[in-house]
């Protein structure tokens, strides 16, 4: 048994599940057998999986199975084999997907700045650059953090997040590629019809003559922190350094948010480590799952 507030947590986690079930998420995992209709449905699954996360803290499968066994058989009676729990999740990967999009819409905050967005991306790890990985390899390839100095294999989130004074930055969009894929590439391929936006990124962004033309074009900015120009005399940096110095520390004092969501986004389901994950459909319910674990608290 879980105590009475836990219990009032996994109830409305299954009513918010079901009701996203019947409206979209069943097309997404559809049976054509006779075992369509199994005794432990998709939305307990689902629902067992979130909790288990949210409020529990468990991050493996195996443990999230296990806690479901010792404290909610009264709740969910059929929940069979971890084998079998695994391999019902796995089959979820494209629900858990199209589970995020309303979370983040249905739920935004009213003190979003609408006009102002921060600009980051975090590694998804699925084992160290010195290995070759095994798992989901038409997925993942090898990329570079240079905030870690280390090579990984493994895919990127980049996140697309409104600003909030004071607060962590709520996301508009999400977005998951390969660890090779560069951030600029993503932003000119993803957002750059964007119209009347401040964008606030690292260095990564930094392109003088794309952004002229998207400020011309779209009246939308990026700002990022003042980069080393190639060629440029040491008597050029000296003459700059002051006003350089300011205008980096100001972009960066707004975008640090952005990092403090990523290290939240961690803490709360650790995301980050998916060396554990054995398919590609396991990698993919690692992802989205877990990111609609962290946001499942704004039905609270």
């Amino acid at each position: 048994m879980i105590p009475e507030a836990k219990a009032v947590k996994l109830i409305k986690i299954y009513i918010y599940i079901c009701e996203r079930y019947e409206a979209e998420l069943k097309y997404c995992c559809e049976r054509f057998t006779n075992n369509n209709q199994p005794e432990l449905t998709d939305q307990g699954i689902m629902t067992i999986y979130l909790y288990g996360i949210h409020e529990e803290q468990r991050f493996k499968v195996k443990q999230i199975h296990k806690f479901a066994n010792e404290y909610l058989r009264s709740w969910f009676p059929d929940l069979g084999s971890y084998a079998a729990f695994n391999n019902r999740l796995n089959r979820l990967s494209e629900a858990f997907r199209h589970l995020v999009a309303p979370l983040l819409s249905g739920f935004q905050p009213k003190d979003c700045c609408l006009g102002q967005s921060l600009l980051d991306s975090m590694p998804i790890i699925t084992c160290s650059g010195r290995r070759a990985p095994k798992v989901a390899t038409g997925l993942v390839n090898k990329g570079v953090c240079s905030s870690k100095g280390m090579y990984y294999h493994g895919l990127k989130l980049h996140a697309l997040a409104f600003r909030r004074t004071d607060k962590l930055p709520f996301p508009e969009q999400l977005l998951i590629t390969p660890a090779s894929f560069n951030d600029l590439s993503v932003f000119k391929e993803a957002w750059s019809d964007i119209t009347n936006r401040c964008f606030w990124g690292d260095k990564i962004y930094y392109n003088k003559g794309f952004f002229d033309q998207l400020g011309a074009e779209k009246n939308s900015i990026m700002l990022t922190p003042v980069k080393a120009v190639k060629g440029q005399t040491d008597w050029e940096k000296q003459f700059n350094k002051a006003a350089d110095d300011l205008f980096s520390r100001a972009v960066s004092k707004v975008r640090q948010p952005i990092e403090s969501f990523f290290n939240w986004l961690i803490e709360k389901t650790d995301f980050q480590k998916a060396s554990k994950v054995r398919s590609t459909r396991g990698l993919m319910v690692h992802v989205f799952g877990k990111i609609a674990a962290a946001f499942i608290n704004l039905i609270f």
